[in-house]
């Protein structure tokens, strides 16, 4: 090769020789790259098991000792059933360590499976595994020395009681709250007050006793002479209508003394002239004081007091002994009066407890929603399915899981001679029905010819025409793919309908059509429920959350 100009001429064999020396140069960083590279191998024992038996699936990881390496984790190897995981061995060789780990694989239908390829992160890098076909086959039964049996008819069980005994446990424990509040502020005997105490001794002790503290009283050091014998006056007319019976607070001073005089008089109260002459002149300057505005020398009034004092302990003394019928209308009176005051703390703690319901229900109305606390209260037909005890369970074959919150009860369907001939086997299951306030029903149709494709259209029209034929009208479809928890795909046709009653009322219907299907066989479930019952709505997600099926016939 030749430059012209200022340019050298370079010998071609050289260049070829510098580009050789710069490429080995690039490609050295690769190789050994290359050389740490980890490995990730994965074998099993067998690939032909029967049903229930194991499979020992190995991995082994050789990586660099510094290398972070995780192996798979769970339900992973979906459709066999993981039982167990083991750490095998570690093996260390230099720089390099060897890691082995068992997993105990299981299945419990026959068939054809594909184990799946299995993710080993390492330094945070994916390597995946080989996949593995392996078959499961049925257990082969002698039935000339084992019986064969029907199977045994459904039969009805309790339904379990944890929540009903957890709801009647907060019940209860919210009545003991409630008791023991309404005991505590109403029906236990508290502890009296002072006034209490001084209310409920006799007439005459009350009387002394008080005038006792109108004597310490500061009304006169004061000046407080209208409100000293207020005091004074009332005390007294007080004792007379207790312990006397004379209806002595409304009386005038002249008619009190009149009364005074005339039970004196019939002999029922032994006082002298003189005594009933200064409590008619007590009370006549209490009015004075009152209304006059007249103000005595303190010395009167004190002495005044004194002599209530003494009136008072004349007219207890000159009362006539009670008979025996006194006595007894006494002690009943007490008990009626101790009985009216229990009544009318009973009356207040039902009053109380009645505000207690009758809040939390517009408490419980305004934040919930009425719908929501009548249903809670009187109870609705999804709402108890919805917080029932739910059963899983597989139904047909292939087999549809499904959790459901009744058991689907076995239908025995007739079939036309037309569909007979195309259907092997057709197994129904069903709970409620489509013109009900919510159904679900599943069914599984084995044909006689193993055709590749399944006839989806088919299926899903003839469902479709046995709604219209129950009454269904303006029926609005749509459909989407549908996916199940284990990855089996299939078909969701899902809507809306309006369904005519007999009684001429109609209403808003939902639907939702799952079908799956693989070679000569089609499985369906079919939900069905009023529009806007959001107990519904929540039922039909559950059972879609658990929905799972065998697509290996």
């Amino acid at each position: 090769m030749r430059m012209y100009g200022r340019y050298k001429t370079i010998n071609t064999k050289k260049v070829r020789n510098i580009l050789g020396v710069l490429l080995l140069l690039m490609l050295l960083p690769m190789v050994g790259y290359s050389q740490t590279e980890p490995k990730v191998d994965a074998k099993v024992d067998t690939l032909a098991i029967k049903i229930g038996e194991q499979i020992k699936y190995k991995i082994t990881v050789e990586a660099d000792s510094t290398d972070v390496v995780f192996f798979p984790e769970g339900q992973t190897f979906s459709p066999l059933e993981t039982v167990e995981a083991i750490m095998a061995d570690t093996l260390k060789n230099d720089d390099k360590v060897i890691l082995q780990k068992i997993y105990s694989l299981t299945q419990f239908d026959s068939g054809s499976y594909t184990i799946p390829p299995q993710r080993i992160a390492i330094n945070e890098q994916p390597f995946f595994t080989d996949s593995f076909q392996v078959k499961v086959a049925d257990v082969v039964v002698d039935t000339t020395k084992q019986k064969m049996y029907d199977i045994k008819p459904l039969i009805e069980v309790e339904r379990g009681t944890a929540d009903m005994w957890l709801t009647a446990l907060w019940i209860l424990l919210g009545l003991i709250v409630v008791g023991g509040l309404v005991y505590w502020f109403f029906l236990r005997k508290k502890p009296l007050t002072e006034e209490e105490k001084v209310a409920l001794l006799p007439p005459y002790d009350r009387a002394l006793m008080e005038l006792k503290k109108l004597e310490n009283s500061k009304y006169l050091i004061q000046d407080e002479y209208k409100q000293y014998y207020s005091e004074l006056t009332n005390i007294v007319r007080s004792y007379l209508e207790e312990d006397v019976h004379v209806s002595a607070m409304e009386s005038t001073t002249s008619e009190l003394i009149t009364k005074l005089e005339m039970l004196r008089d019939a002999g029922e109260l032994k006082l002298e002239e003189d005594t009933i002459q200064q409590f008619q002149k007590i009370l006549q300057t209490a009015d004075l004081v009152k209304f006059a505005k007249n103000k005595p020398a303190t010395t009167i009034a004190e002495q005044d007091r004194k002599l209530v004092e003494e009136i008072v302990t004349k007219t207890h003394e000159g009362l006539p002994e009670p008979t025996e019928e006194d006595l007894l209308l006494d002690e009943e009176y007490l008990e009626e009066l101790a009985r009216k005051k229990q009544r009318k703390r009973i009356y207040w703690a039902a009053a109380i407890f009645a505000g207690i319901i009758v809040l939390g229900g517009i408490g419980s109305t305004v934040y919930f929603g009425t719908k929501k606390v009548r249903d809670t209260i009187f109870g609705y037909p999804t709402k108890d399915l919805l917080e029932s005890e739910w059963v899983a369970s597989s139904y047909g074959f292939p087999p549809i899981q499904i959790e459901t919150p009744e058991v689907l009860v076995r239908q025995e369907l007739e079939l036309p001679k037309e569909t007979e001939e195309l259907i092997k086997e057709l197994q129904a299951f069903s709970y409620g029905s489509y013109v009900g306030i919510f159904s679900v029903s599943t069914s599984s149709i084995t044909f006689k010819e193993q055709k590749e494709d399944p006839q989806f259209d088919a299926v899903i029209g003839s469902t479709l025409a046995n709604f219209e034929q129950l009454g269904l009208t303006n029926i609005i479809t749509k459909q989407e793919e549908f996916v199940t928890q284990s990855g089996v795909k299939g078909l969701k046709t899902y809507g809306t309908g309006t369904l005519e009653r007999p009684n001429g009322d109609s209403k808003r219907a939902k639907y939702n059509i799952l079908t799956f299907g693989g070679k000569g066989f089609i499985q369906q479930v079919v939900i069905t429920w009023e529009e806007d019952d959001e107990y519904a709505e929540r039922i039909v997600d559950r059972i879609l959350n658990s929905l799972d099926v065998k697509t290996q016939a």
